[in-house]
């Protein structure tokens, strides 16, 4: 609000950058990549707002990075105790931004502001880590005023929002849980390489009229990998090649030799060649990775086998998790808080008094996805509570739903579990008939009333 010719602004903790968003004074665009000005060269109305704001940190920077450039606003305090704000522009090789360093550590800064761009905000973090106080902020939260955006503009934002304490920072993990991150996230990405290759391998499998895949329930098993070599071989006996089936499978030898008397053309047989080397190389893959994860994770041994107790959760789940989330939960006041930085809750739109959409807000993608494959994997598990609880909204609300909701119970009981030290305990599947048994019981009645029955009700001995 407008008073006495000034604006009067609310504490740091409840403004809303919006407001010095469409109010302040930018910089002018100029020619060269350097340039200062004092506040005194500001308008009547700039020096006016900013003296009735609270200035938190008095020597900061505000960084705009991009794959080859990296856009530094200095504001420091000037000679004659005004604001005095410098912009540069620096490189993104490794000596460029050591320059940077070595800038804003010959003017004392104290805190750094940076958005997180892609990934291109990493190696900058990485090196100015341990140097400076760094807050890493979401590029929603600090959009500049449209029609007046400019690297140099976009630089100096962030760099009056952080000196009156208006960012609010991200959570970045300490650089051991960040490189946990990125070896739990590549070994995701190739376990679905492979089932995109496996994919691929089962397409030219039905090109050629090969029906393995509706004989084995595992077209990646011992015997079909054997299968499948005979034949990428040059192997035509569907019979011989039959008779490298092992255990349960041989049950079967009849309808094997029918699904492999195919027509498999050379480019086929090519193209299978290839497809199991490459499914050869990501199993190998894969295992160097796990083998490298679980030797940085020997320290939380204990952890990972108390998660891997929730249902749904595996040795696999329990690790990423880990990595997401880390073991130290104070960070986290509640599980609520955790749930809603992981977008594992329902979002808030109200309006008017009328509550509109509440989908789930944008978490970890990483994270998401893993609770989302736990949450599936508990719902076909027999007698827990849930399975119970996925069968129970999936009837409702669909199955994807009833995914997202079991998969914030699980985050929640991770919770727990990590920061009381605490272990599962199973509910079981009857929980929620056992939590309100008389409703149960007046509602099937009802039912079987309306059906035309007579229903009296005798307890069991």
């Amino acid at each position: 609000m407008r008073s006495g010719g000034a604006w009067c602004c609310e504490p740091a903790d409840n403004f809303d950058p919006g407001v010095l968003r469409h109010h302040r004074l930018l910089l002018p665009a100029g020619k060269h990549a350097q340039h200062t000005h004092d506040e005194e060269d500001a308008p009547r109305g700039r020096r006016t707002q900013e003296a009735t704001m609270d200035v938190l940190y008095e020597r900061c920077c505000g960084l705009d990075i991009h794959k080859r450039t990296a856009v530094a606003c200095l504001v420091v305090p000037g000679s004659t105790g005004a604001t005095t704000k410098e912009v540069r522009s620096f490189g993104t090789m490794t000596d460029d931004l050591m320059c940077l360093a070595d800038w804003l550590a010959a003017n004392a800064v104290t805190h750094v502001a940076m958005e997180s761009t892609g990934v291109y905000w990493k190696p900058v973090w990485n090196l100015l880590e341990g140097q400076f106080e760094l807050l890493l902020v979401n590029a929603r939260h600090v959009k500049a005023v449209p029609g007046r955006k400019t690297d140099a503009k976009d630089c100096e934002w962030l760099a009056d929002l952080l000196r009156h304490g208006l960012l609010r920072g991200s959570f970045v993990p300490e650089r051991p849980q960040r490189e946990l991150r990125e070896l739990t996230r590549y070994r995701t990405s190739l376990v679905q390489e492979r089932s995109a290759e496996v994919n691929r391998l089962q397409q030219t499998l039905e090109g050629a009229n090969i029906k393995l895949g509706d004989v084995a329930t595992d077209i990646m098993g011992l015997s079909s990998r054997q299968m499948l070599a005979a034949l990428a071989g040059g192997e035509t006996d569907a019979a011989a090649m039959a008779q490298l089936a092992q255990g349960r499978l041989r049950d079967t030898l009849p309808a094997l030799e029918r699904a492999l008397a195919g027509r498999v053309g050379s480019h086929q047989r090519f193209l299978l060649a290839r497809q199991l080397a490459h499914i050869a190389f990501l199993d190998a893959s894969i295992t160097e990775v796990s083998t490298e994860i679980a030797e940085r994770l020997r320290p939380c041994a204990a952890e990972l086998e108390q998660l891997a107790t929730i249902p749904g959760v595996g040795r696999r789940t329990a690790e990423v998790l880990v990595a997401e989330i880390g073991t130290d939960m104070s960070r986290f006041p509640t599980s609520g808080h955790l749930a809603s930085w992981a977008g594992m809750c329902p979002g808030n739109d109200e309006s008017a008094g009328k509550r509109r959409s509440g989908k789930t807000r944008k978490g970890s993608p990483w994270l998401r996805s893993t609770l989302i494959e736990a949450a599936r994997a508990a719902g076909r598990t027999k007698g827990t509570y849930l399975a119970a609880q996925y069968h129970r909204l999936a009837a409702r609300r669909g199955t994807k739903r009833a995914a997202v909701a079991v998969g914030h119970t699980i985050l929640v009981i991770a919770y727990r579990l990590l920061s009381e030290g605490d272990v599962y305990r199973e509910l079981g599947d009857r929980y929620f008939d056992e939590r309100d048994r008389h409703a149960v019981e007046r509602r099937l009645v009802a039912r079987l009333e309306g059906l035309g029955y007579t229903v009296s009700l005798d307890p069991a001995a």
